[in-house]
Parts: structure tokens; sequence; C-alpha cells
């Protein structure tokens, strides 16, 4: 891969290059399609798909054909007046509620960090270094993903030399870039110390027992007990969520995914009065429709004074 190559990849989040890459085969491997594609084609695979996918996958489907074709130099077929008018029609006559994932709320997030702290501790008892490892890194990567509202491929992307640790106050957390950080500027996230469900020493339990000092925070961990080099992948943090609320006996596990910790910090901070705007600031939204999103439809925004402390 030359210069260029290396720096237009790097313009692309790589969950962006999996989604777009998944898109084309389906739509070239999977249904039959022909790449370059006409408008036709394209009005065809929607209204095949039409009935079974949501209008959100299929816009999808559709800018990641328009990227590869704007990539290989053709002309782009989904912005013909013909797509759009089908999949407008497609809203119409096929309307379908977005599917969220449940907010993880305080009591089940107690309930989960009672169960690895318990985990924890008969993993000392026994001896298990793999265990340890992999309790300390879940409790951190929970607490952390929960205060501060992370995205999985945020958490995925934590690095140890961007974290300053003042003690007895909190972290401060640098990230380069965000989904909605387009320009990539980078912006610096505090995290509080808490009383109690404290993400800042569930961080430093975790480097104590890693024994990391550099790189990623979040890493495989494999039978052995090793510690990889390379961070956990994004999509993995779904899968890792529902098995350890399934562990900890918390009902309807397969309802969560790695969302819910968004979506759960965001029902919190509603239901103890946090000003829509500060929550917008504190979690990094710049629309108020991404704000709604993750309050769910029965719950009505507070507009409180901020709480000084979490």
């Amino acid at each position: 891969m030359n210069k260029i190559d290396q720096y237009i990849q790097a313009a692309t989040r790589e969950n962006t290059r999996k989604s777009y890459q998944a898109a084309v085969d389906h739509f070239e491997v999977t249904w039959g399609g022909f790449l370059p594609a006409t408008p036709g084609a394209i009005c065809r695979y929607l209204v095949d798909h039409a009935e079974t996918h949501a209008v959100n996958t299929l816009k999808q489907r559709l800018a990641a054909l328009a990227q590869w074709h704007i990539d290989q130099g053709f002309p782009d077929p989904t912005k013909a007046p013909m797509v759009k008018k089908v999949l407008k029609g497609i809203k119409e006559l096929h309307p379908q509620q977005e599917k969220q994932a449940k907010p993880l709320q305080i009591d089940q997030l107690k309930t989960l960090v009672q169960w690895l702290d318990e985990t924890y501790q008969k993993a000392v008892v026994a001896q298990d270094r793999k265990a340890q490892l992999s309790t300390a890194r879940n409790k951190a990567l929970i607490l952390l993903g929960f205060w501060r509202g992370f995205r999985s491929d945020e958490l995925c992307r934590l690095s140890i030399e961007h974290i300053q640790v003042a003690p007895g106050q909190g972290l401060s957390i640098f990230l380069s870039r965000s989904k909605g950080d387009r320009n990539n500027q980078g912006r610096t996230y505090p995290v509080p110390a808490l009383q109690s469900l404290c993400p800042v020493n569930a961080y430093l339990d975790w480097l104590t027992v890693s024994q990391l000092q550099s790189g990623p925070v979040f890493r495989r961990i494999d039978r052995w007990g090793n510690v990889s080099q390379s961070a956990i992948q994004p999509n993995s943090v779904i899968t890792l969520l529902r098995k350890l609320m399934d562990q900890a006996a918390i009902p309807d596990f397969k309802s969560y995914s790695s969302h819910s910790l968004r979506r759960g910090f965001a029902s919190w901070a509603n239901d103890n009065g946090w000003d829509l705007r500060m929550l917008m600031e504190y979690v990094g939204w710049k629309d108020v429709k991404s704000v709604m999103r993750y309050i769910t439809s029965s719950e009505r925004f507070h507009f409180g004074e901020l709480p000084n402390k979490l």
C-alpha cells in the first residue's frame, strides 16, 4: 500500500469501510447485481428488499454503492430521480419503527458490576489469572462506556497515552476523532471520580492488574491469560456485553447492545434532571434529534439545573 492509499484509508473509519464493503458484496454477490450499476438495477435491488429491510438499512446500502461508484470514477446511479422516488415510496408503504437497544438502567448496572466484583474475588482465590484480567477489563469498559456515553468504537480507540489521571478528581481522556467530529479535531472528555460505580477506580484497577503502561486500553485476552497488543474490535463489544449480562442473570439480555451504555446514561441523566443543552455538551451530541433518539418515548426530558456532581 502506497502513501496515498494509506491516507485515503485513514480518512474513513474502519467500521464504515467494513459496512460499505459488506453492502457492496450483498448487492454484487448475494443479490447478483453488476457493477457499475444502472439506476434501474438499483431500483430493482431496493424493490426486492423493500419488505425485508429497514429503510435505514437500504439507505446505508445506497451510500455504500454510491461511494463505490465515486471511488471507481463512475457516475453515481443512486442519485437518479427514479431511485429517490422508489426509496420514498418504500418509506410510505413499508414504514418501520426504528429498532433501538434497551437502555442499561442504573439498577442493572449495579447488578452487573456487583457480579463482576464477585467474579473477580473468586478468580483471586482460585489464582485464575485470565479471569482476573477479563473481569477487571470488562468492569472498566462498562463503567467508562456508561458514564461517558462512549460508543463501542470510541472505547476500542482509547489509548493509555491520551488519558491523564488527577488523583481524587477523575480522568481526562483525549479522543483524536469520533463519529460527531467530522473534521478530526479531537476532543478531551473529563471523567469524574464517583463514590460508587466509579469508572476512574475501575480504569486504574485494570491498569494495575494488566500492568499496561501504553497502547490501547481495552485489549483481547487469550485463553492462557495473555494480553494482546491489539485493541478489541468494536463489533465484539455487543457480544461481550450480552454474555456478561446473561451471566449476571439480567433478564432479556439479547435486547441490549453497546448502545445500551450510551442510552442508559442518557436515561439516567434525564431522570436526574440534567439540562438538555448540558447533556448534549457532555456526551458530544450536535443535534437535538440525536439526543431524543437515546431517550425512551415514555420519558419526558427535564430542564432542571445540572447537578454539581454525578
